[in-house]
């Protein structure tokens, strides 16, 4: 008979369920990175980030000298020049390009698809058997060089379908990289612009702020021979701190523009480089083709639109892979090496294998039908992102065609409001020379020139900065930052 007892199940749950409980209370903290704490203490405390390591990806400082075939003309540099240094500078191209050679690496993988693996291998083993019965233990080494292969020779769509995908991908990739340059020509040409135009602006000021001192002066000489009186002295003095104050201003946004410009063009904002200043290159006119033209060249060659269409592509090459997962396949598999044996008696021989086989998907929970409708679901969402995208287009160029109608109207407005206020301020200012007019009526026509001015500066500026918006939404923008679109009823630029 035994004296040992079995425990009761009752005696030991107290004792498991401690176990337990101790080591619950014995889990360690979530674990942090680098020696700080994985989150912050509280929802009103910042976290403190771990010290700099090298796994941080290193920040590429902006380069700090002109390319030596631009050192030579740094202080006017062309929207040509700029351009280029953008294209070359950008980390936004840069990126754009690298996708896009790890896609062309990733399809050159998928065409591996086609082909058969082939593997070598070698094994070595090592054999004692030991006596017995009489007999001598024998040590055996056995070396097995061998090949083997394996081949998909039939699917129904499967690999096509991961093949095409990869194409796709790699065609999205490399539209995308062209819709980035097209960016970054936009966003230079614009910051180009925005800094001429503000030279333009400040010249025309200076301007304004010399007819002032003019002013100042006469009417000073006016209250010396008692013609004026104090009060005039003070309004022109008035108007002169107005001009000179707006000079100032304008100085401020001439330095931030021309930081600006320097920043797109790939340089840190302290560069020392200059633009031509030169704002009328070309002919200030209507676009010739009509809207819809534009509309129907944009769909057919914007580089973004591309991108998404061969990203739906590729999702319905994903789509067909999917449907492939529960479709009969053929595959062939062998191998073939030989066995060679080094003992007291040597030996071995050669071996082959080579096999065919017929794989059936018959039943995997549903995950095949799941899957392709997830797949399906993915393409329809990718379809409707491209048509979404369409209509972003034609409404872009529709609003970029109207922007650059009204900017050619308000030239030809401007145009002529600089003539007439140029008029007006010239006679007010004999007027006031022969003592027949008041210096309030002066100082009214010259504010109405130095705002004629600014408002032919502006509209200049605006009908540049809407024609490269439209060549970049209609396709039409070169690398360089030109124009490709028709122009008609060319007028003088200068006028």
């Amino acid at each position: 008979m035994s004296h040992f007892k079995t425990a009761r199940p009752c005696t030991l749950l107290p004792w498991l369920l401690a176990l337990t409980l101790g080591l619950a209370a014995c889990a360690p903290a979530s674990p942090g990175v680098g020696g700080a704490q994985s989150t912050s203490p509280a929802p009103e405390r910042v976290w403190t980030p771990p010290p700099p390591s090298r796994e941080r990806a290193p920040l590429a400082p902006a380069p700090i000298a002109l390319p030596a075939e631009f050192a030579a003309r740094r202080d006017s540099l062309t929207l040509a020049d700029l351009v280029d240094l953008a294209l070359r500078n950008s980390p936004d191209t840069r990126m754009a390009w690298e996708n896009a050679r790890a896609s062309a690496a990733a399809y050159g993988s998928s065409r591996g698809l086609a082909y058969p693996q082939i593997d070598g291998a070698m094994g070595i083993t090592g054999l004692q058997n030991p006596a017995t019965q009489g007999r001598q233990s024998v040590q055996q080494v056995l070396y097995i060089p061998s090949v083997g292969f394996s081949w998909l020779l039939f699917d129904l769509g499967g690999r096509a379908g991961t093949i095409g995908a990869a194409r796709e991908a790699l065609l999205a990739a490399d539209w995308t990289h062209n819709s980035i340059i097209a960016d970054v020509v936009l966003r230079t040409a614009r910051a180009y612009y925005d800094y001429v135009g503000l030279r333009a602006l400040l010249e025309a000021q200076r301007t304004t702020l010399a007819e002032q001192n003019v002013n100042l002066a006469a009417a000073e000489d006016r209250r010396r021979v008692g013609v004026a009186t104090i009060a005039d002295v003070l309004q022109a003095r008035t108007a002169v701190s107005q001009a000179l104050l707006a000079v100032q201003t304008t100085e401020g946004q001439v330095r931030t523009a021309r930081g600006a410009l320097a920043t797109a063009a790939g340089f840190p904002a302290t560069m020392d480089l200059d633009a031509d200043v030169v704002l009328s290159h070309g002919q200030i006119a209507e676009v010739a083709d009509s809207v819809d033209v534009l509309v129907t060249h944009a769909l057919e060659n914007r580089p973004d639109l591309a991108a998404a269409q061969a990203t739906w592509a590729a999702a319905e090459q994903r789509t067909r892979a999917v449907k492939s997962a529960r479709l009969p396949s053929i595959s062939a598999t062998g191998a073939a090496g030989r066995n060679i044996i080094l003992s007291t008696g040597g030996g071995g021989g050669n071996f082959y294998s080579l096999g065919f086989s017929l794989a059936v998907p018959l039943f995997n929970g549903f995950s095949w039908e799941f899957n392709t409708r997830e797949a399906q679901a993915l393409a329809e969402a990718e379809l409707a992102r491209t048509a979404s995208l369409a209509q972003q287009v034609t409404y872009q160029v529709f609003a970029a065609y109207e922007a650059q109608r009204t900017a050619s109207q308000r030239v030809r407005t401007s145009a002529e409001l600089l003539a007439s206020a140029t008029a007006s301020a010239e006679a007010a200012l004999a007027r006031y020379k022969e003592g027949v007019g008041g210096l309030i009526d002066l100082l009214a026509a010259e504010n109405a020139l130095a705002d004629a001015r600014a408002q032919r500066i502006q509209a200049h500026l605006q009908w540049y900065s809407a024609l490269v918006q439209l060549a970049h939404d209609a396709a039409l923008l070169d690398p360089d930052g030109g124009a490709r679109i028709r122009l008609s009823e060319p007028t003088d630029p200068t006028r």
